[in-house]
């Protein structure tokens, strides 16, 4: 007989060894999971807004949900992208988001200085997608 692999001596991590295939849907979810988690971040900063300091119910509600909903992506994601990369490129959406939805909805200001910044910080995002 040859010899048995036994993931609890054989895997260098200590766990059941993982296809590179299996690794990289792992992957693939995880990032998913990311963009999910920034969506509900722009969703709930937009409802909070619209919660009038939580004075208006349904909006309140939303905003608790949307804030549940993001963490609990975030917390998905974190499980094969690191943390630093995963909480800037979190951030960033829920940034890029808000302004945008804040001067399309809201009538916020549309700076040509503002502008840029948002497309520096959607660089950065591209970036750390690209490095990790």
């Amino acid at each position: 007989m040859g010899p048995s692999f036994r993931p609890e001596t054989d895997n260098p991590s200590g766990g059941v060894a993982i296809s590179d295939e299996k690794k990289e849907d792992r992957k693939v979810t995880s990032w998913f999971f990311l963009l999910l988690a920034g969506f509900f971040e722009i969703v709930w900063a937009v409802e909070l807004k619209l919660s009038q300091g939580f004075t208006r119910p349904v909006p309140t509600i939303a905003t608790i949900a949307a804030i549940s909903l993001s963490m609990g992506c975030m917390a998905l994601a974190l499980k094969t992208i690191p943390m630093g990369t995963a909480y800037a490129v979190w951030t960033g959406i829920g940034a890029v988001g808000t302004v945008v939805v804040g001067m399309t909805l809201f009538g916020e200001p549309r700076e040509a200085l503002r502008l840029v910044c948002i497309g520096l910080i959607v660089i950065g995002i591209a970036g750390l997608k690209l490095t990790s």
